[in-house]
């Protein structure tokens, strides 16, 4: 399924992987003490500024920030919409 959203200048759309819910012992971990999904994948990939080409590409795998960029809802999917300088690896 393809999205009809493309990101302006420097920005990816990354579409984070859901943190596991049970740890390796068995415990549950509730919803309220989950943390935020630091990586993700890259959905959707701005065209660069100007004198800066992107360096990240659909498909990559990428870690970002805890708190980088701004949640979004398309289609019931959650997605996060960043600037590339919020990504810090390429895994």
């Amino acid at each position: 399924m393809a999205l009809n959203i493309k990101p302006l200048s420097d920005r990816v759309l990354v579409e984070p992987i859901a943190t596991e819910t049970i740890t390796a012992s068995g415990i549950h971990i509730p919803d309220t003490v989950k943390e935020k999904p630091q990586k993700g994948t890259v959905v959707a990939v701005g065209n660069g500024k100007k004198d800066e080409p992107m360096t990240v590409k659909v498909g990559d795998t990428v870690l970002y920030g805890k708190y980088a960029g701004t949640d979004l809802k398309l289609d019931g999917k959650d997605y996060l919409i960043m600037r590339e300088d919020d990504i810090l690896a390429i895994i």
